[in-house]
């Protein structure tokens, strides 16, 4: 495995001081997540440290880049030659390696963020980074030219959050979920917060996102979800009257064959649903008459979610 060059990768643009000279000594903290399932082929993965190689090359702007890999991961590549060497040559040489046990991706967040933030301070900016996409594609380069000014967004805007929505048609099967799932459900259990998120992002359950310390202090010091975080993160930032926006991420692809197994949209929008419920209850659990209200609200979520199912089971086979 050739090792990668800070000159190699896309290059990036030299962030504005911003008004008023936000900017200052803050510094934008970049945390990767290594694929769930570690992939055969790493031109993508060689593709994404080309710009991890660059970043942490400009220790003035970023923090030394986090890789959070998941421990179940390694255990199914641990007599990979190949994945030894990539970790050596190319992971370990840019970033600090964290190998954590993980629920599923959201928790994999929790880590690497939560490591970040522990070595960051105010006035930083976090940045997440998904590693499984396809970066390799000339769709890929294009958006890792450009990935940058996600988290610049929050930085020289002052924005709490900034999401990475990506560019999809209408019958992309995410978009689909999230339409008439995701979106639906949050319109059932938090209507006033889904108008607002609504107006600023139709990816509510993006991977892509950057916020602020004071912001992401606070999301650590509540309950975390292994699932659907983003979701979770958007209605606390509406509640709070927190500065959101948005980034369009450009044309690209976590899908091998291009849209969902129905399988595995049913699951995200169960998974979306007991996520809301849970978040719901938290909220209204002190008053007295919670469970009326509760009730109503479930009967009307589980309509909505045999519906979006439904449709899903149309669109999807």
């Amino acid at each position: 495995m050739n090792k990668i060059s800070p000159s190699s990768g896309p290059s990036l643009s030299t962030p504005s001081s911003g008004d008023g000279g936000k900017r200052g000594a803050a510094r934008i903290n970049p945390v990767v997540i290594y694929p769930f399932r570690s992939p055969g082929d790493y031109s993508d993965l060689v593709e994404l440290y080309k710009l991890v190689a660059r970043i942490e090359s400009e220790s003035e702007i970023y923090a030394r880049p986090i890789t959070v890999i998941d421990c179940k991961t390694n255990a199914t590549v641990v007599s990979d030659p190949s994945h030894r060497e990539f970790r050596r040559d190319v992971l370990e040489a840019h970033s600090d390696v964290v190998d954590a046990w993980c629920v599923d991706t959201c928790q994999m967040w929790y880590t690497g963020l939560g490591k970040a933030y522990e070595r960051g301070k105010p006035g930083d900016v976090y940045w997440l980074i998904p590693g499984d996409f396809n970066y390799a594609s000339a769709a890929g380069k294009q958006v890792l030219s450009e990935l940058h000014d996600l988290p610049e967004i929050v930085l020289d805007l002052g924005q709490d959050i900034c999401i990475g929505e990506i560019s999809t048609d209408p019958a992309n099967s995410k978009e689909l979920i999230d339409t008439y799932g995701t979106f639906a459900l949050l319109y059932n259990w938090f209507p006033s917060e889904a108008r607002e998120i609504r107006e600023y992002t139709g990816r509510p359950r993006s991977e892509f996102f950057a916020i602020t310390h004071v912001f992401l202090g606070q999301m650590l010091h509540q309950r975390w979800y292994p699932y659907e975080q983003t979701v979770v993160m958007l209605l606390r930032a509406a509640s709070a009257n927190r500065r959101i926006s948005r980034f369009c991420v450009g044309q690209i692809t976590d899908l091998e064959s291009g849209r969902e197994s129905l399988s595995s949209a049913v699951q995200q929008v169960e998974r979306t649903e007991r996520v809301l419920k849970s978040v719901w209850r938290e909220r209204h659990q002190s008053k007295p008459d919670w469970i009326h209200q509760y009730r109503t609200l479930e009967e009307r979520s589980d309509q909505v979610r045999k519906t979006a199912i439904g449709i899903l089971q149309n669109l999807l086979t």
